[in-house]
């Protein structure tokens, strides 16, 4: 295991994202920090780092345990970092799947007739026409 390695590779390899792509990606519109300071993705990452990794609503921490350059599967992943994401953050995740708000993925396109009665059915039929939000 080397002492260092650029904190896209690494943050493929621990399985955070997808593909290193993506991680270059976040790494790029600032959504990764290290000491509240948004990187590069050719950052070299050493041990004993926490890393923040922003995924709307949630930042998320981890502490840099070992370095690897490889993908591992999932049961291995622990070995490498530590998940040290406060337990607000995950308050605030379980506030917004509570809220009621329908994601829908982009591209999908206007809901059906049959997509828009189970969605008032799932939401209870939200009538905002009797709140006056004027006033």
């Amino acid at each position: 295991m080397d002492e260092a390695v650029r904190i896209d590779k690494w943050l493929w390899a621990v399985r955070v994202f997808k593909t290193r792509t993506v991680a270059s990606e976040a790494c790029k519109k600032g959504r990764v920090l290290i000491g509240n300071n948004s990187v590069k993705p050719s950052r070299m990452i050493r041990i004993g780092e926490v890393v923040q990794v922003k995924k709307p609503p949630v930042t998320y921490s981890f502490k840099v345990i070992a370095i690897s350059q490889k993908r591992m599967g999932a049961k291995l992943v622990p070995e490498f970092m530590e998940n040290v994401t406060p337990p607000e953050e995950y308050e605030v995740l379980e506030m917004n799947k509570l809220s009621g708000f329908v994601d829908r993925q982009r591209g999908s396109g206007r809901p059906t007739k049959k997509e828009r009665r189970d969605l008032e059915q799932f939401t209870g039929n939200l009538d905002l026409d009797e709140f006056n939000f004027d006033e």
